[in-house]
C-alpha cells in the first residue's frame, strides 16, 4: 500500500521521484502552486531558442576550441560586435552546463568581466579579454565529453499562470528536486522577471558564499545584454546551483536565516525607506574595523543597526568592501596543506580567502541596488556576515598580520619617476614577489601618478595569465569598487590587484598567444 506524503516536502520529493502521477492529483499540486500533474511528464527535448542569436549559440556549444579563435575572429571581420560573443555565450553556457558545472559557472561568471576590460583595450584588441574566455568554455566542453543541454524548456499546464511565492520556491529547492523548482520558478518568471528574482533571491540568502552569491549577481547582470525575456534560462542556472547546493545550506542549520531573521526584527527593517545618511572617513574606517573583529553574528547585527540608523546602503557596502579588502592586503598566503596546481604556497590568487570575500563583497552590493527593500537590507546584512565568516575560516592570525605594504618593502622603493616606478612594478609582478609590488604600487599611489596605468599594467597579466579562473573577475571587483570607493581607501585596492596579480604571474592562459595573433595579424 503507497503512503501519502504527509508533508509538502515529502510530496515535493515524490515529484523529483518522477512518479507523480501515481498518488498526487492536479489540483493539490495547484494548492503548492505547482502545474498539474500532467505538466510533470516526459517533454520531447525540445531546445530552447533564443531568436537571431541561435547561430552563434549553437556555434559556441559545439565548435571545438581547436577552431573556435580562428572562427571568431572571421566573425569580427564580417561585422558581429565583441557583445554579441558575450550574450550568445552566456545563453550558450546556461543552456549547456545550467549552473552545474564548477568550471562552466566559473566561465559564465568571467563574462560580464571580460566585456567591461574590452572596453579599457586597444581597439584593435577589444576581443581579447572575450576570446581568452570562450576558448576556456569551449575546452571545458570538449574536456566534459557531453555537450547535451542541461537547460530545456519549461512547459507550464493552463493552471500554473499565477506566480508562486518565495517560500514556495524555497520548499522545492530544499527538497533538492529540480522539476518542481523550475516549474515553480518559471511561473514565477513570466509573470514578472522582478518579482521572481526576488523570490529566488531568499533562497539564495539561506547559505551565503562567494559562487552562490555571484552566480546570482552575474545572472541578473546579463540581462542587461540579452534582454530581460531571457531571465528565466539565466536565472535558472542560480536556482539549479542552489538545489544541487543545499547540503550546504543544511549543514548550517538554519544559522544564517535565523541570524537575518533576529537582525531584521531588532531594528525594525522591513519596509523601511531606504536611508540617505552619509559618512566621513572616519566612521567608514571604525565600522570596517567593527566589521573585520567582530564574530559573524555581531557584523549581521552591526549592519542591521546602520541601516536603523539612516546610512546610505552605499555607504554600509563601501565599510563591507574595505572590510573584504584586508583579507588580500593581510592574507599569509596558501599553507603548505592548501597548495594545489598553480597554486603554490603563499600564493593568493584564485579561490583565497581574500579574492573570494572582495567577489563576494562586491556582488552583494549590486544585488542590494537591484533588488527590493526587503532583499536589499538583507543582502548587506548577510555581506556583512560572510565577510566576518570569511576572516574566521581563514584562522586568528588575520587578527596579527598586518596589511601590505610593509614598511620594510617600501624603504626598498627608491624610484620617483612613474616610469620607473612602472617598470619595477612589471619586474615585481614577473617575479612573482607579492610584496615588493604591494610597496611599489604603494610609492607610486602616494607620489599621485595616475592609477589608471597601473590598473592598466596588471588588465594585461590578467588576460594573459591563467588566473586560476577568477582572473577576470577580481579584476572587475577591484576596478568597480576603486571607482566607488572613497579617495582615502582607493590606493588600497590597487596595491591588493597588484598583489594578486604578482601571484598569479607564470600560468599562462590557454589559447591567450593565438588569439593575441589572430588579432594583431588582422
Amino acid at each position: 500500500m503507497s503512503r501519502t506524503p504527509t508533508s509538502r516536502r515529502e510530496f515535493l520529493a515524490d515529484v523529483g521521484r518522477g512518479m507523480l502521477a501515481a498518488g498526487v492529483t492536479a489540483s493539490f499540486a495547484s494548492d503548492l502552486g505547482l502545474v498539474s500533474a500532467r505538466a510533470f511528464e516526459d517533454v520531447p527535448k525540445s531546445r530552447l531558442k533564443f531568436g537571431n542569436r541561435d547561430r552563434l549559440v549553437d556555434q559556441l556549444q559545439t565548435i571545438e576550441p581547436g577552431k573556435l579563435l580562428p572562427w571568431i575572429a572571421q566573425e569580427l571581420k564580417s561585422g558581429t560586435e565583441v557583445k554579441e560573443f558575450i550574450a550568445a555565450a552566456a545563453l550558450a553556457n546556461a543552456r549547456v552546463f545550467g549552473g552545474e558545472d564548477y568550471i562552466g559557472f566559473h566561465t559564465f561568471m568571467a563574462l560580464s568581466p571580460a566585456l567591461h576590460m574590452a572596453d579599457e583595450m586597444p581597439s584593435g584588441l577589444r576581443a581579447l579579454p572575450t576570446m581568452k574566455v570562450l576558448y576556456r568554455h569551449a575546452s571545458r566542453l570538449k574536456d566534459k565529453g557531453n555537450r547535451e543541454d542541461t537547460l530545456r524548456p519549461v512547459e507550464l499546464s493552463e493552471t500554473s499562470e499565477r506566480s508562486p511565492n518565495a517560500a514556495q520556491i524555497r520548499e522545492a529547492v530544499h527538497a533538492r528536486q529540480i522539476a518542481p523548482a523550475e516549474q515553480l520558478f518559471a511561473a514565477a518568471t513570466r509573470q514578472s522577471a522582478e518579482g521572481a528574482w526576488n523570490s529566488l533571491l531568499e533562497t539564495v540568502q539561506e547559505a551565503p558564499e562567494v559562487h552562490r552569491v555571484v552566480l546570482a549577481h552575474r545572472a541578473w547582470d546579463m540581462l542587461e545584454l540579452v534582454g530581460q525575456e531571457h531571465a528565466e534560462t539565466l536565472l535558472r542556472q542560480s536556482l539549479r546551483y542552489c538545489v544541487k547546493n543545499d547540503q550546504w545550506r543544511e549543514r548550517l542549520n538554519n544559522q544564517v536565516t535565523n541570524t537575518l531573521a533576529k537582525v531584521m526584527e531588532q531594528h525594525k527593517l522591513e519596509g523601511r525607506p531606504r536611508g540617505d545618511r552619509v559618512a566621513n572617513p572616519m566612521w567608514l574606517e571604525r565600522f570596517s574595523q567593527t566589521l573585520f573583529t567582530s564574530t559573524p553574528e555581531q557584523a549581521a547585527d552591526a549592519v542591521g543597526g546602520a541601516l536603523a540608523e539612516g546610512f546610505d546602503p552605499e555607504v554600509i557596502g563601501e565599510a563591507i568592501a574595505i572590510t573584504a579588502n584586508q583579507l588580500v592586503l593581510r592574507d599569509g598566503g596558501r599553507t603548505q596543506r592548501e597548495v594545489q596546481a598553480n597554486k603554490p604556497l603563499g600564493s593568493v590568487h584564485g579561490d583565497s580567502i581574500g579574492v573570494h570575500a572582495c567577489d563576494s563583497a562586491n556582488a552583494w552590493r549590486h544585488i542590494a541596488r537591484v533588488s527590493n527593500s526587503r532583499n536589499a537590507s538583507a543582502s548587506l546584512i548577510l555581506a556583512g556576515y560572510q565577510v566576518a565568516q570569511d576572516r574566521i575560516q581563514r584562522g586568528g592570525n588575520f587578527m596579527e598580520w598586518q596589511p601590505r605594504p610593509y614598511a620594510e618593502q617600501l624603504e626598498k622603493v627608491t624610484a620617483t619617476t612613474p616610469d620607473k616606478l612602472l617598470s619595477e612594478l612589471d619586474g615585481a609582478i614577473r617575479e612573482k614577489n607579492q610584496d615588493l609590488a604591494c610597496a611599489i604600487t604603494q610609492k607610486y599611489c602616494n607620489l599621485g601618478f595616475m592609477t589608471r596605468d597601473v590598473f592598466q599594467l596588471c588588465l594585461k597579466y590578467a588576460l594573459s595569465e591563467d588566473g586560476a579562473l577568477h582572473a577576470e573577475k577580481y579584476y572587475r571587483t577591484t576596478s568597480d569598487e576603486f571607482a566607488r570607493t572613497s579617495s582615502a581607501f582607493r590606493d588600497r585596492q590597487v596595491v591588493a590587484l597588484a598583489r594578486v596579480t604578482a601571484s598569479a604571474y607564470g600560468y599562462k592562459a590557454p589559447g591567450y598567444e593565438e588569439a593575441t595573433q589572430l588579432l594583431t595579424r588582422s
